[in-house]
């Protein structure tokens, strides 16, 4: 299971980098839109991806057995 994570944190940070070193301008202004709303709205936003992500976790625990 350990193994499992150092790999998602692996690929987090493959993604992020790539984000960073392919489209910095894209980001930055991404980063000012966000600056923009308001807290809940950055809040509701964090929430969704972090249901997302569960879903997708779920989903490939699935998908392994």
């Amino acid at each position: 299971m350990i193994d499992d994570i150092i790999l998602a944190l692996g690929l987090v940070a493959v993604l992020e980098g790539l984000v960073l070193a392919l489209i910095p301008k894209r980001l930055e202004d991404a980063l000012k839109i966000l600056v923009s709303l308001p807290v809940e709205k950055r809040k509701m936003i964090g929430l969704c991806i972090v249901g997302f992500g569960v879903l997708i976790v779920w989903l490939s625990s699935i998908l392994r057995s």
